[in-house]
């Protein structure tokens, strides 16, 4: 028997199946990394890479990006686990930060396109516009967890939460990764070197996430400063250096072929 959940509010079930629940954040989710892959199997041809190449890269990519979400928040989030520590296994109601996916899951493409004999930003730059658009997509897992929102608001755009209207930074973020998204295809169209793509995504979106999250009231903390706010810091200037470093050596090239 199917059972559908029907509130004004946020919530967090879909809808039921034989008393299971089936949660908007698994669904918000499988639907993000369906539509990434879908558009990097049709982006990769444009990279030389074969679409049989995006499988392959998936299942080591996703399982690794989404055990790295996991792993990063608990880190930061330990207090709430250490008393049960099976409860670390429950991705039910959310519990994944982005950079954790995002660390892990460049790992497991470096080892796979160093295996597969792939030019490792060749396939970077492929990946970052589906990166942010599944970032776009799963921002709204959020949304019905009532999680990742800002402190007070008198934007006509507030939400409610806790009795009073907040900033929704969940969907800032999310639709800043919907435009990052044509903005990135535009430059991979016309990129003038490897890894221009995906220098220009650390920048870009560093740069959003850093003033965002300034708005949060949950965020993770490292000390007395929030770690998005500072990995987002030394990710901006790591893509803006590497974006400096890379396009100078193709204009050294230019010159000496002139």
């Amino acid at each position: 028997m199917i059972e559908f959940i029907n509130t004004n509010v946020p919530e967090p079930v879909a809808f039921r199946v034989f008393g299971i629940d089936i949660m908007w954040y698994g669904i918000i989710i499988a639907c993000a990394i369906l539509t990434a892959f879908i558009i990097c199997c049709r982006r990769a041809p444009v990279h030389g890479i074969p679409q049989e190449r995006v499988f392959d890269a998936a299942i080591i990519c996703v399982p690794a990006g989404i055990v790295g979400a996991r792993i990063y928040y608990v880190i930061f989030n330990w207090g709430d686990y250490s008393g049960d520590l099976l409860s670390i296994l429950n991705l039910r109601l959310g519990g994944l930060a982005i950079h954790g996916a995002l660390i892990c899951g460049f790992l497991a493409g470096l080892f796979f396109c160093r295996a597969k004999n792939i030019r490792p930003l060749d396939g970077f730059d492929v990946a970052a516009p589906c990166i942010a658009i599944a970032q776009s997509i799963g921002r709204w897992g959020n949304y019905f967890n009532s999680e990742a929102h800002g402190g007070p608001t008198d934007l006509p755009w507030g939400i409610p939460a806790g009795g009073q209207l907040v900033h929704p930074t969940f969907f800032y973020e999310s639709l800043w990764c919907f435009i990052l998204f044509f903005i990135l295809i535009f430059i991979d169209n016309r990129r003038s070197f490897d890894g221009q793509t995906f220098l220009s995504y650390g920048a870009l979106y560093s740069l959003e996430r850093f003033f965002v999250e300034g708005l949060r009231t949950d965020s993770l903390m490292l000390g007395a400063l929030k770690q998005a706010q500072v990995i987002s810091i030394v990710i901006f200037i790591a893509s803006v250096a590497g974006y400096i470093i890379l396009r100078s050596r193709v204009g050294k090239r230019s010159r000496i072929f002139y």
